[in-house]
C-alpha cells in the first residue's frame, strides 16, 4: 500500500496497525526508548558500589594465605589487598616470612575518615582479622599512612590508639606488634612526612616498633600510587629485611 507501512513490534505486544510518517517516527523513538531504559536497568543491576568492591578484594586476599612458619597477620591498606594486580596474592606480604594471612581493604587507613566505607578502619576489623587467622598470631603488622594524606593528625592519632587497644584487648602483646610506616607514593608525596612523624611518634608513646619507609624508590603504576608487580616484590623483600 503506497505511502503506507505496517510495523509489528512483537517485543511491546500485539501487532501495531498501519500508520503515517509522523506515528512511525513516534514508534520508532518510543522502541528505541524502551530498549535504553531496559539496558540501563541491567547496567545498574550489576553495577557495584568501590565499597562492594571493596570487600569482595578482600576477602578474595583473605583467601590466600603464604608460607609457613610462626603465623603473622596483616592488616592493611590496598597495598596488602594488592589493587592493580591481576594476581592479588603476589602482594608485598607474600615475602615476608612465616605463614602469612593478610586483611587488606582499599582506601582504608588506621582513621576513621580514611576510608568513604563505613567501619573499615583498622581497629573496625581487628575481630574479623584475627577470626580468619584461625589462631592467635606470633606477629601483627600494620601497614599503612597513605590514606591518611588528608586526615587531620590527631584524627590518625586517635586511629593508631584505636587498634592497638584492641589488639591489647584481644590479647597480642606490644612487642608482638609491627606498625610499617607509608612510603611517598608521588601521588601524595606531599603529606607523607607528616603522616610519617606521627605514626612514628605514636609506635613509640605504646613502645611498638615502627619500621619507616618514606625514602624507598618503587616502580608504580600509571596513578603513582600502587605498585606494580616488580614493587610489591621490591617492598615486600624490603619490609622482611627490616624484620
Amino acid at each position: 500500500m503506497r505511502g503506507r507501512t505496517i510495523v509489528r513490534v512483537t517485543a511491546l505486544g500485539p501487532r501495531v496497525g498501519s500508520f503515517g510518517p509522523r506515528q512511525r517516527i513516534a514508534v520508532v523513538v518510543l522502541v528505541l526508548s524502551g530498549l535504553l531504559v531496559v539496558a540501563g536497568a541491567g547496567w545498574s543491576h550489576g553495577h557495584k558500589s568501590f565499597c562492594q568492591r571493596a570487600a569482595e578484594a578482600r576477602s578474595e586476599r583473605a583467601a590466600i594465605v603464604t608460607g609457613h612458619g610462626r603465623r603473622v597477620l596483616v592488616i592493611g591498606d590496598s597495598w596488602s589487598a594488592g589493587r592493580g594486580l591481576y594476581h592479588v596474592g603476589r602482594s608485598w606480604p607474600r615475602y615476608l616470612p612465616g605463614r602469612v594471612h593478610v586483611d587488606g581493604f582499599s582506601g582504608s587507613g588506621f582513621s576513621r575518615g580514611a576510608s568513604q566505607c563505613r567501619d573499615r578502619s583498622y581497629a573496625d576489623r581487628v575481630d574479623q582479622a584475627l577470626l580468619r587467622t584461625g589462631a592467635q598470631p606470633d606477629l601483627v603488622i600494620l601497614q599503612g599512612g597513605l590514606n591518611e594524606y588528608d586526615r587531620p593528625s590527631q584524627a590518625v592519632r586517635d586511629g593508631v590508639r584505636r587498634v592497638l587497644a584492641h589488639l591489647a584487648d584481644r590479647g597480642i602483646p606490644m612487642r608482638d606488634v609491627v606498625i610499617v610506616g607509608p612510603v611517598a607514593a608521588p601521588a601524595r608525596a606531599a603529606e607523607m612526612p607528616r603522616v610519617d612523624g606521627v605514626l612514628a611518634d605514636e609506635a613509640a608513646r605504646e613502645h611498638v616498633r615502627y619500621l619507616s619507609v618514606t625514602g624507598l624508590e618503587l616502580p608504580y603504576l600509571h596513578d603513582r600510587l600502587h605498585l606494580t608487580e616488580a614493587g610489591h616484590e621490591e617492598f615486600g623483600r624490603a619490609v622482611a629485611a627490616l624484620l
